[in-house]
């Protein structure tokens, strides 16, 4: 699939852009400078031809700032890869000498360049393009990324110098008909790499997809749109996810933060596994129990990922100056990893069924067992266990074992898996009442005994039999 990189300095409208090719709200888009920072993919289809659409960071070749420099790099990575590049550039300011160098360094790459000049709304607003032919850019088109005005051109123009798809012989088209016949690929496994700022989510992505992919700093919320990268290992296929910190709604004062945490939760929705990524040399926070609640509540499967273990491990001290309530914790931080873990599943009891990896992001150490348990994991979620087997277990379950209140005992005829992902189970009893919590934990606690589903949540309803 060919690829169109969309580059231009801060604030111009590449990500409007963006989220208007791919027909989604994909990036975030705001009033405030230098919102997107990694480089976003999507799909965009025009005329029957399909695009790989790449969003990047504002790039200011000139600013040195660790943060720019970072974007400029990620954007480089996006202008390798691309067959196309749209510069884009804001109609309504001057140009600028940024807009200038940006636009012969493009030049030099040698790749199909088309000038985009956005915020041009009406045919009034068109000699706000004349400045603009100073860039050197022979392919110069007026648009509206807010209102798809003069976008037809544009990718029209693209599709004129990008190739086109082979033609299938008739040999071709027998074999794509025998690979049809055969069973489909394997199941996609979305995975959500979730927690609050700064505990190296970003360099966990990096080390699992074996590349640069999110720009990583010691500055907390440096991460804002989601990025995500497939990753095929054993004929298995995973799209990680790096989201945002969640942090509370008090603490987030820019817009782009706001929507980054909204964007967060909306992709770890989306996900099938959540990798709650915690800091050990922190411990277990409030945030880290409500993010992981949100998870639970959500219906995604979960694994911890104790980060940092290895400062844990050698003793090391956090840089920067510590706070009474970090140093309270940093008293109650055990070392040894048996005593950790008893800590932190005393203070996450709802995630019993998670497994827990102790890991370090930044050296690789430990991260080479996240796979297997990713796909473990990721069985189990799917696993559906027959009516049959299900009855043959509820006879040999004691429910006497279970306390709860007389007036709340249900009898239960008979019990079925109604769905997989999570696994969803519904009984049919004697009387339509909301089950005692302590009649489903008991019963989740049997099945989980029976049958493992292993680091996924149980959902359990309850019918009442006609």
């Amino acid at each position: 699939m060919p690829t169109v990189a969309i580059v231009g300095r801060p604030n111009v409208g590449k990500s409007t852009l963006f989220n208007r090719l791919v027909g989604s709200r994909r990036a975030i888009v705001g009033d405030e400078p230098g919102i997107t920072r990694d480089r976003l993919y999507g799909e965009a289809e025009w005329r029957g031809r399909h695009l790989r659409i790449v969003d990047t960071g504002g790039i200011l070749p000139e600013d040195k700032d660790f943060i720019p420099a970072e974007i400029f790099r990620q954007a480089k990575v996006a202008l390798q890869e691309a067959d196309a590049v749209i510069m884009v550039v804001d109609g309504r300011t001057e140009m600028a000498s940024s807009d200038m160098e940006l636009a012969r360094q493009l030049i030099r790459s040698g790749k199909p360049l088309f000038l985009a000049v956005n915020k041009v709304d009406t045919d009034k607003q068109q000699t706000l393009t004349d400045e603009f032919h100073r860039l050197g850019i022979r392919q110069l088109f007026p648009i509206s990324a807010e209102n798809a005005r003069g976008l037809d051109d544009l990718l029209d123009a693209i599709l004129e110098i990008l190739p086109l798809n082979p033609q299938l012989t008739t040999d071709d088209t027998e074999d794509a008909e025998e690979i049809q016949e055969e069973p489909p690929q394997s199941h996609e496994t979305k995975v959500a790499i979730i927690g609050h700022p700064n505990v190296g989510k970003s360099t966990l992505l990096n080390r699992l997809t074996g590349a640069e992919r999110s720009i990583v700093s010691p500055i907390p919320g440096t991460t804002r749109d989601a990025v995500d990268e497939i990753v095929e290992r054993d004929g298995k296929r995973f799209r990680f996810i790096d989201t945002a910190g969640i942090r509370r709604k008090g603490k987030t004062h820019l817009m782009a933060e706001k929507l980054s945490v909204v964007m967060a939760r909306k992709h770890l929705e989306a996900a099938d596994i959540a990798l709650l990524v915690i800091d050990a040399t922190e411990g277990v926070s409030q945030l880290d129990a409500a993010i992981a609640g949100y998870a639970h509540e959500s219906g995604r499967s979960m694994i911890i990922i104790v980060n940092k273990w290895d400062l844990v491990v050698s003793g090391k001290e956090r840089t920067g100056r510590q706070t009474k309530s970090s140093r309270m914790q940093e008293n109650k931080r055990p070392a040894d990893r048996i005593a950790y873990e008893e800590r932190l599943r005393d203070a996450l009891k709802f995630l019993s069924y998670a497994p827990i990896l102790f890991v370090s992001a930044s050296t690789g150490k430990g991260t080479e067992k996240i796979f297997p348990t990713l796909e473990e994991v990721a069985t189990e979620r799917r696993k559906r266990i027959g009516t049959g087997e299900m009855n043959r277990f509820l006879k040999h379950v004691d429910f006497e074992r279970a306390s709860v209140p007389t007036r709340q005992q249900v009898r239960i005829y008979y019990m079925t898996q109604a769905a997989v992902g999570p696994p969803t189970f519904v009984i049919f009893t004697d009387r339509k009442v909301k089950l005692h919590f302590a009649y489903q934990r008991f019963l989740e606690n049997q099945i989980r005994k029976a049958f493992g589903f292993v680091g996924t949540p149980i959902w359990i309803k309850n019918r009442a039999r006609d």
